[in-house]
């Protein structure tokens, strides 16, 4: 038995240990294995092994000390946990023996968590279950989780939605003061905002847009003039209606943006607002925030102004229909169209095109890349996938929004406050990568200035016309950052442009909708409540999660497609490679499967610079935008990946570098 003095040293001991232990603060990083790291504060990681990975969760903030299991090798033990962010997830019910569990379709949650039988809400194997963590796993590895609800079960119609929609914590319903706020709206209530706007009812507005499409945002015009044209863009304006900090605003920014999932979106304003009375509408008074400016000859841009206007859209147009307009063909409904329109549509099309020309001269545009709509069926899966054709009249609606959101982005840059969308061109942490790419197969664009706008304008231009046995453009596009938004301006590299902003979309998109606001308190004094920092971060992110959730769903119904498609040759692309295998985007239908290096004969390793994958004895090349032959060999069910079998290939060419 231990005396007095043996308990104070013991004490004493386990004191200094403490105070002696070095810890580290950091951030849980899961991986597709059991094991994971800890991303330190001070900027390296420490690996977890998977008893220690059994105690936390992905994100959570911890301190960690570190051990050496062998020499030259260290390992993390967790030692407190400090913060954990991850509350809720979504997981498919299971029971085993007597306990009942829900497997996670979380990312990087690679076990099963016990749900206690209090808290299992009377959910039944294999439904999918919305949950809530009911006990960390920090003190024994044992977490506890309990159900909040049963989201229901495979094969149900439309639960690939509402699984999509729990696993991003997205709202499907309007909270009670949104609904009885646009319940108090009415067509009585948009004529109570007319006064003192500009009446250009009587002026032949159309909207142009896909038949199906009900918020309708835009309304165009345009006048011939001595030097050029006279564009008018008007955009619906739900800033007249919806004032700042709302219950409809604030739903709003808590959205950031409408999702358009396949068959039925996820709006961003309650339907009677942006598919109604908001909504550009033939045949009906508007609210718009118009801009006119002046388009040169040459497709410059001169001297543009803001205005409150009500409108009277004279048709709502589909793309096809312009198309035909423009391309001269005869049609019954193109004869219909009053003189006015006939005219200001002529105008459009000979004003957008000089506004392409100036772009493709002076700035950045995108390639045409074919693009499929999917039709679903009664069940809401994918019954059919068919190409959308890009047309002139697209390539018009395109070139005036872009004509607009440079007016508005030179506007702001004279403003107290702005919001702007930046774009840093490449990736900084690639830039030796690109320096070797391009000091072997385009010296001539080494010295080039990738970080100044005309540095990258030029690179990108450069490479589009380059003759080199690998796709210098392809692969600097696949190097590129994210774009941001900012409340200063600075150039967007993407599309070439010293500043941009976007308000041509403010039924869909909040930030479009301040920027709405920012340019009315500037010009009318109108209300207005400044984001900070955090709130555009909040902004970004939500955008960036909208846009996840949208990619999700897309790969859950395109990979059950899949299934129901011949095992017969098709062809298609690269769209992507990694060390593991690479990507092809099909010709016929746009889906996207995966080549697994495993399929194919012999070792292949992978160039960071050119993003090749190489055979180690034969020198065989897999790289981007080569022409495959490939069949649908089966579906990855966790990953919702299409998994293909490479049948042919055209051969890549060594030594052919201009």
């Amino acid at each position: 038995m231990l005396n007095a003095d043996a308990l104070n040293q013991l004490r004493q001991l386990k004191t200094d240990i403490k105070e002696n232990k070095v810890v580290f603060a950091g951030t849980v990083k899961p991986t597709n294995g059991r094991f994971g790291f800890v991303a330190l504060d001070e900027g390296r990681d420490v690996f977890l092994p998977p008893e220690e990975m059994q105690k936390v969760l992905p994100g959570d903030r911890v301190n960690v000390t570190e051990h050496e299991v062998e020499k030259g090798k260290t390992q993390g033990v967790v030692d407190e946990l400090l913060d954990s962010s991850l509350t809720t997830f979504v997981g498919r019910y299971l029971v085993k023996g007597k306990g009942h569990f829900v497997a996670p379709e979380t990312p990087g949650i690679n076990r099963w968590i016990f749900i206690p039988p209090k808290e299992r809400q009377g959910a039944q194997p294999d439904d999918f279950v919305y949950c809530q963590i009911h006990r960390h796993p920090i003190k024994d590895g044992k977490g506890q989780a309990r159900v909040l609800r049963v989201i229901g079960k495979t094969g149900e119609p439309g639960i690939e939605r509402a699984f999509t929609l729990a696993s991003f914590d997205l709202a499907d319903r309007w909270p009670a003061p949104v609904e009885s706020q646009a319940d108090a709206l009415s067509e009585e209530s948009v004529a109570g905002y007319t006064e003192g706007r500009e009446d250009r009812t009587g002026q032949p507005y159309v909207t142009i847009d896909s038949p199906g499409t009900q918020d309708m945002d835009d309304a165009l015009m345009a006048t011939p003039n001595a030097t050029g044209w006279t564009l008018s863009i008007a955009i619906a304006d739900p800033s007249a209606m919806i004032e700042p900090g709302s219950p409809a605003d604030e739903e709003a920014f808590n959205r950031a943006t409408a999702i358009y999932f396949p068959g039925e979106p996820l709006p961003m304003l309650p339907d009677s607002i942006s598919t109604r009375l908001c909504s550009l509408m033939p045949e009906v008074p508007r609210l718009a925030l118009v801009c006119d400016l002046q388009v040169n000859n040459d497709g410059s841009l001169g001297d543009y102004s803001f205005h409150q206007a009500v409108i009277r859209s004279q048709g709502k147009l589909s793309y096809e229909l312009v198309s035909h307009l423009i391309e001269g063909r005869e049609d019954e409904d193109i004869n219909a169209l009053p003189e006015a329109v006939a005219n200001s549509l002529d105008q459009l099309h000979q004003a957008s095109t000089a506004l392409r020309k100036w772009r493709t001269e002076h700035a950045l545009t995108s390639s045409d890349r074919p693009e499929f709509r999917l039709r679903l069926d009664e069940n809401k899966r994918i019954r059919l996938i068919e190409p959308s054709v890009q047309n002139e009249a697209h390539r018009l609606v395109e070139e005036c929004m872009v004509a607009a959101n440079r007016c508005a982005a030179d506007f702001l840059q004279q403003q107290p406050q702005g919001l702007f969308i930046q774009h840093p061109g490449l990736r900084d942490d690639r830039a030796d990568n690109i320096r070797k790419l391009l000091e072997t197969y385009a010296p001539h664009l080494v010295e080039l200035d990738a970080h100044s706008a005309e540095g990258f304008k030029s690179l990108m231009k450069e490479t589009e016309i380059l003759q080199a046995e690998v796709p210098v453009k392809a692969i600097l596009s696949r190097q590129l950052a994210r774009a941001e938004l900012a409340f200063n301006a600075a150039p967007h590299h993407g599309m070439g442009l010293a500043a941009y902003t976007t308000f041509t979309s403010p039924l869909r998109k909040f930030t479009d909708l301040y920027v709405h606001r920012l340019i009315k308190a500037a010009l009318w004094n109108s209300p207005v409540r400044a984001l900070d920092k955090d709130q555009l971060e909040r902004l970004q992110n939500t955008q960036i999660r909208a846009r996840m959730a949208a990619n999700s769903l897309e790969n859950w119904l395109k990979s059950d497609f899949a299934k129901t498609l011949p095992d017969t040759p098709m062809e298609g692309v690269i769209s992507r490679t990694v060390p593991s295998g690479f990507f092809v985007r099909l010709n016929a239908n746009g889906l996207e499967g995966f080549v697994s290096c495993k399929t194919l004969d012999g070792k292949f390793s992978f160039d960071p610079v050119t993003l090749r994958l190489i055979h180690n004895k034969n020198g065989r090349i897999f790289q981007l935008d080569q022409q495959v032959t490939v069949s649908i060999q089966g579906v990855d069910e966790e990953r919702k990946q299409i998994n293909l079998a490479l049948l042919d290939a055209v051969e890549v060419v060594t030594g052919t570098t201009a």
